[in-house]
């Protein structure tokens, strides 16, 4: 029989949700797992294949800052996903943290962000925009909270960043590198 979960009890329920569950092994030993519960979210590279440069965002982080990082890091927008679709929640995101109005997306993948601690499934695209598409500044939204700076980085930058490992969020790498592969001309020298 193949491990199972036989129980889940709640430790606590504010933005994120904190659980704890008993889980039944093969064997018959039962063991218990944190977990948070932190549901569907989305996330997306916005690119510009005209100029060649990307959209990407920064905003304070307490857990990198609790872990010894910087305040802030560079990121694509990303959030959780409401009650839309995947794509729809993706461009709303986009809208607010870049004030990019974002067309037609690039599926890359659907992936467990942190398997061993979180419920966290993320949805990644990549999303072409122009320079018509910017309706706005940006910056998030100051009922969450958030302050959010927009950053418009050339692609061959972007790419010497995730190189030197100046580009330190995982959702932000990943699409960088699938950006790399379906778009390869993109970060080739400009003649």
């Amino acid at each position: 029989m193949a491990p199972r979960i036989g129980g889940v009890r709640l430790v606590h329920d504010g933005w994120a949700r904190y659980l704890v569950a008993e889980v039944m092994q093969e064997d018959g030993t039962r063991l218990t797992r944190e977990m948070e519960d932190h549901g569907r979210a989305v996330a997306v590279l916005p690119y510009d294949p005209e100029r060649r440069v990307a959209t990407l965002i920064s905003q304070f982080r307490a857990p990198v800052l609790y872990s010894g990082g910087p305040p802030s890091h560079i990121e694509v927008p990303a959030g959780l996903l409401d009650e839309g679709a995947s794509e729809d929640e993706a461009r709303r995101e986009a809208l607010e943290e870049t004030g990019l109005r974002l067309g037609a997306l690039d599926f890359v993948a659907s992936a467990w962000s942190m398997p061993g601690i979180s419920t966290e499934r993320m949805d990644l695209f990549l999303a072409a925009y122009g320079e018509a598409d910017r309706t706005g500044s940006g910056g998030g939204l100051a009922a969450e909270g958030e302050a959010v700076a927009v950053h418009e980085i050339p692609l061959p930058e972007l790419a010497a960043m995730g190189r030197r490992g100046t580009i330190t969020d995982m959702k932000s790498l990943t699409l960088l590198f699938a950006l790399q592969l379906r778009r390869p001309d993109l970060f080739e020298a400009t003649r």
